[in-house]
């Protein structure tokens, strides 16, 4: 039935027939027993260990894809619930992982079907947990392979200073209802829908956790009142032990995750202490089944290569990405990629993009209002219901929204890198936000979303000249397309996009309990001394 259940998942079962360790009781420091599920292979003793920890249980698809699949191919599995989850002990502490990830290392270590060497796979948290523990786990431990995550969560909640409100909101609600093995199936539909309902209600963000779920969420809670610099994420950060990891990092990302400009982050840190990561981005969401899929394939032939001593399965280049706009592969042997080189493309008058210097014009002026916040149509999302790519003409048919487009293309238009907008902006407001937004405009009048970036403004951040501009650097995700010949590239520029980030009521009052909204009166400037522009990784065609 296993087997089945593997195939059923779109795996590939290996040669082994696979016997299973139920509820193994692990010691915590602190005393509290978390239990793991071993997976092995009947006729191979003491295999490398493959150690998976989860929020969302060990049984189910989760135990069949992290357990029974790898122990089908001759590793060992070990798949455990965290603490405070599915029959482990204690209360479950979001991102708190060190000390019961390296009270479980020391564990697998001492049991006697312990073969001398284990790596560490998983998306989302159980990639977190992974770098949790990576700089400390001793020489045993030979290779990590993660998907969709970071080293840190601090600035995929916190996008450029803003709140990341529905990803939030749906991931409480989902780890607040995971009950039993098959719970994942129905909250991975169900809250998304709680989490939109929640935040269309229009009421002060502190209550919105008690409307998607039932009841008030301590994690949720302490997210609202620590904000990116707080002393909350220190012990929840792990960014700083990346360069310190020597066992081999293979890393799965998808341009339209939630974590992905992170994810990059960490790669680059292993690559400037020499080490070299593979990485692999693919058209991807967050909770995406297809990348989900391939990566337990990818990652079989990265423990084959590193536990087992077998690299053929390995591709020459570490870099491999989707292309989209022509739904290309390509291999590289780094990132940024070579012959990458950054161009300004200006916004001018009359909505028009260009590589052009913008002439002399007066600004273009929007309002936005938090009593009716710019809409988030598509783009990176955890489990939203919103599709990565969507047509944005209703977006920018909005008052709210100012959209500049280029000429049509004579030629194909590459880029693969990253993206920053170089905004100069004025506002009534000190406390404000910009959305800019890059899309890809077809000859029949789509305009479909790429990548996208927020900035928070606050009080003397950027500072004001004497004119009262301020010079906005807003990141957005990383992009890998083709503009193809034909088509137009197009720059969307609002402040808000509701509710994937939370809004800015402009006060300045706690996130959480604010409930006055004042309006913002925006202006983007465009002329030789203020050449607001977006700038784009184009590499040769």
């Amino acid at each position: 039935m296993r087997r089945l259940g593997v195939t059923a998942l779109g795996l590939r079962n290996g040669p082994h027939k696979v016997t299973v360790d139920r509820d193994l009781k692990v010691p915590a420091v602190d005393g509290v027993t978390l239990l793991a599920d071993r997976y092995a292979p009947a006729d191979v003793e003491r295999a490398p260990v493959v150690l998976v920890r989860s929020p969302y249980g060990r049984r189910g698809p989760f135990g069949l894809m992290c357990g029974q699949a790898f122990a089908s191919h001759g590793f060992q599995a070990v798949v455990q619930s965290v603490r405070g989850g599915f029959g482990s002990g204690g209360v479950f502490e979001a991102l708190d992982e060190r000390e019961d990830g390296l009270a479980t290392i020391a564990w697998l270590k001492g049991q006697p079907w312990f073969g001398g060497t284990f790596a560490m796979h998983g998306p989302s948290y159980l990639g977190y947990v992974q770098w949790a523990v990576a700089a400390e786990a001793g020489p045993e431990l030979k290779a990590l392979s993660m998907q969709v995550t970071a080293s840190t969560f601090r600035d995929a909640v916190n996008v450029g200073g803003t709140f990341a409100l529905e990803s939030a909101l749906i991931w409480v609600d989902l780890t607040a209802r995971m009950k039993n093995s098959l719970s994942g199936i129905t909250t991975g539909i169900m809250s998304p829908r709680r989490a939109r309902r929640a935040a269309l209600s229009g009421r002060p963000l502190a209550e919105l956790d008690r409307l998607a779920t039932g009841e008030q969420q301590r994690f949720f809670q302490e997210l609202l009142v620590n904000g990116p610099d707080t002393p909350f994420w220190d012990k929840r950060d792990f960014s700083p032990t990346v360069s310190r990891v020597d066992a081999p990092v293979n890393m799965t990302g998808g341009w339209y995750d939630i974590f992905l400009p992170w994810q990059l982050k960490d790669y680059a840190a292993l690559r400037a202490a020499g080490h070299r990561p593979y990485l692999t981005i693919g058209p991807w969401f967050h909770a995406d089944q297809r990348m989900m899929r391939g990566s337990v394939h990818e990652s079989l032939k990265w423990f084959r290569a590193h536990l087992l001593d077998d690299p053929s399965g390995l591709r020459e280049q570490p870099v491999r990405l989707l292309v989209t706009g022509v739904d290309e592969w390509r291999e590289f042997p780094d990132w940024p990629v070579p012959g990458m080189r950054e161009e300004r493309w200006h916004l001018r008058p009359a909505g028009a993009l260009s590589p052009d210097e913008p002439p002399e014009s007066p600004p273009d002026r929007y309002r936005y209002d938090p009593e009716h916040p710019t809409p988030f149509l598509g783009g990176p999302t955890l489990l939203g219901e919103t599709h990565p790519v969507t047509d944005q003409r209703r977006l920018e048919r909005r008052r709210d929204v100012l959209v500049y487009t280029s000429p049509v293309l004579d030629d194909d238009l590459e880029i693969i890198g990253p993206v920053t907008a170089d905004l100069h902006v004025r506002s009534n407001r000190e406390h404000t936000d910009f959305v800019v937004r890059l899309c890809d405009v077809t000859p029949d009048g789509q305009s479909l979303n790429l990548c996208e970036g927020m900035r928070r403004l606050v009080p003397g951040a950027p500072e004001p000249d004497a004119d009262g501009v301020r010079r906005v650097t807003v990141e957005l995700w990383p992009a890998g397309h083709r503009f193809r010949r034909g088509h137009r590239v197009r720059v969307q520029v609002a402040s808000g996009a509701y509710p994937r980030v939370a809004r800015n009521p402009g006060t300045g009052a706690p996130i959480g309990t604010a409930t006055e909204m004042l309006t913002a009166d925006q202006e983007i400037l465009h002329t030789p001394d203020h050449p607001s522009a977006i700038i784009l990784p184009v590499v040769p065609a």
